[in-house]
């Protein structure tokens, strides 16, 4: 039987791709607050992210859809797109869902959450990615 921290480490490893830019968020707490990583790996990820009911990669586009609106969490929304990628998500995909944040979030989160998704997936080498208009 796994601990929720060992099935939060997995789950994390399942869906690749954000290791380093979370990582290196954790790490950056180490100092200050060391516990606050640990929880977070063992709640989002080990009770929350693993549970039924929705596949990883439509999970991790609720998520960016939140950390949009919520606004200001760049280094979080960088890590999810990674997730995103990581769970099979395709890039037009993550696009469309952050362009579905435009009427709710407005255009100033939107427009960052894209430069954020654009510098993820530049530098995978995804780009450039085509219109999905025609207009």
């Amino acid at each position: 039987m796994q601990t929720r921290y060992e099935r939060g480490r997995a789950r994390q490893a399942e869906l690749g791709g954000a290791g380093e830019t979370r990582q290196r968020v954790y790490d950056s707490l180490a100092d200050i607050s060391p516990d606050l990583p640990r929880l977070a790996v063992e709640f989002a990820y080990g009770d929350i992210h693993a549970r039924p009911g929705l596949d990883a990669g439509r999970r991790e586009l609720v998520i960016l859809g939140v950390l949009i609106g919520l606004g200001g969490l760049e280094s979080q929304i960088e890590a999810h797109v990674g997730s995103a990628l990581g769970a099979g998500v395709q890039p037009p995909e993550i696009v469309e869902t952050i362009m579905q944040a435009v009427p709710y979030a407005g255009f100033p989160r939107t427009l960052a959450a894209m430069s954020i998704a654009r510098k993820v997936l530049d530098a995978r080498g995804l780009l450039p990615l085509p219109s999905l208009t025609k207009e």
